[in-house]
């Protein structure tokens, strides 16, 4: 009987040790997230570089730094979410070709 007391006891502590382990991966996932906007958002001092037609053609210091202050897995995720939008959207996909 001691060793069902046991087993159920350790059962116990591991299901509360994988509850914690959850709420942490999920307020770290949130916390990324949270993070990866800033460092979003701190990128529209490079929108005169990147807009059609600009005629500025080299990035400011201001700019290269915030490039350089965004994750890496935070723009890749963004580039690949935003290519998928149009066919989400029920658009047709975005051909962009050889624009460079």
């Amino acid at each position: 009987m001691e060793v069902i007391k046991s087993v159920a006891s350790l059962s116990s502590q591991a299901a509360a040790i994988l509850v914690l382990l959850t709420v942490a991966a999920v307020q770290t996932q949130t916390a990324k997230s949270q993070s990866c906007i800033t460092e979003l958002t701190n990128l529209n001092v490079c929108a005169p570089f990147v807009v059609p037609g600009a005629t500025q053609t080299n990035p400011s210091p201001d700019c290269c730094a915030a490039l350089q202050s965004v994750q890496h897995d935070c723009l890749c995720s963004t580039l690949s979410i935003a290519s998928r939008l149009p066919s989400q959207c029920n658009l047709p996909p975005l051909t962009c070709g050889n624009r460079w």
